[in-house]
């Protein structure tokens, strides 16, 4: 069987809010019978007491026993039948609180099984990836700006130096151009100029990389061609992500696989992705030593909170002496 549907499979067996649905359905069809008994036979109940000297004056001789649940009742005189009818007026009172109490029940239990029980989890949920989303799109502003300001700022401001220095060379005001010097700051120039593009496609590209323009097997081959460890890639992709999915996926493998390089001491890793039934499956493995981890602060960890800003799962599976397998599962659509 398909792992990616083991996966799928794990995470709806461990859905605590499906489970507690699914009690609340099953409660449905015996609580429409208690909602309905209680609805009912209060009014009943009270109309026929309430009525029953009525029917004690019309019928031919007085009945021998009451209803069914005031028990053998003999009726022997009219003013028998009064406390009767003191029961029914008693019964219609009480009628409208009975057929309220079957919604109370419901109420109980949509609010403990699917209700502010499940609504406050999934709250606390969406909050916590809500900050993690802020965090992240705070931290990589961060990131950019100083690699902004400390890389092609700086060779950008360096270059417009070398060329004003240039422009000197050349001579001002009848001085004789320094031909030579101005050759070599133009030179300089060219250099910095080309650094500083380098500079920035290699932001962009840690903003959005190029090879995600091809689709998101396309540049996975990209990845795991230029891997350390020599790498595999198996895509299964019927439907494609949206950008950011595939932007997020493609940065967790690439951390994956550097991760595999640098800790696992392996042999060979393999990338397998499916994308199908609204889900994108990533799983990356290695032949290594295995004991790979979550802990606070570390790889998988930050990964871990980069999946779940869009409702993604990440799993890990790597007893000691290996094989790890890494399984990040994200929507389709974020």
């Amino acid at each position: 069987m398909n792992h990616g549907i083991l996966v799928r499979m794990d995470a709806r067996l461990r859905d605590g809010a499906g489970w507690r649905a699914v009690a609340y359905l099953l409660l449905q069809l015996p609580m429409a019978f208690i909602g309905i008994y209680f609805a009912l036979a209060p009014w009943a109940a009270g109309l026929f007491y309430l009525t029953y000297p009525f029917w004690w004056l019309v019928l031919p001789r007085p009945p021998q026993s009451g209803p069914f649940f005031a028990g053998g009742i003999h009726i022997a005189t009219f003013a028998g039948t009064l406390p009767l009818a003191l029961i029914g007026i008693s019964a219609l009172l009480i009628a409208p609180w009975t057929a309220r109490l079957p919604i109370i029940v419901d109420m109980w239990l949509m609010r403990h099984l699917i209700g502010s029980t499940g609504q406050s989890e999934r709250i606390r949920e969406l909050e916590a990836s809500r900050a993690l989303a802020v965090d992240d799109s705070a931290a990589t502003l961060r990131r950019v700006e100083r690699n902004l300001h400390d890389g092609a700022q700086a060779r950008l401001v360096a270059l417009a130096m070398h060329l004003g220095r240039a422009r000197e060379q050349l001579g001002a005001d009848g001085e004789p151009p320094d031909v030579a010097r101005a050759r070599d700051l133009l030179a300089a120039a060219h250099i910095g100029a080309k650094e500083a593009l380098t500079e920035l496609r290699d932001l962009a590209r840690g903003i959005h990389p190029p090879a995600l323009d091809g689709g998101l097997a396309d540049a996975l081959a990209s990845l795991t061609a230029a891997s350390a460890t020599p790498a595999r890639l198996s895509a299964d992709i019927a439907v494609r992500p949206t950008p950011a999915i595939e932007t997020i996926a493609y940065f967790c493998a690439a951390e994956l696989l550097a991760n595999v390089a640098k800790h696992s001491r392996a042999g060979r890793a393999t990338v397998e992705v499916t994308g199908r039934d609204g889900a994108l499956t990533l799983t990356v493995t290695d032949d290594g030593d295995g004991g790979a981890r979550r802990r606070p602060g570390g790889g998988l960890d930050g990964l871990e909170q980069r999946v779940a800003t869009v409702d993604g799962t990440l799993a890990v599976t790597s007893p000691a002496g290996g094989p790890t397998a890494v399984t990040i599962t994200l929507p389709l659509r974020a």
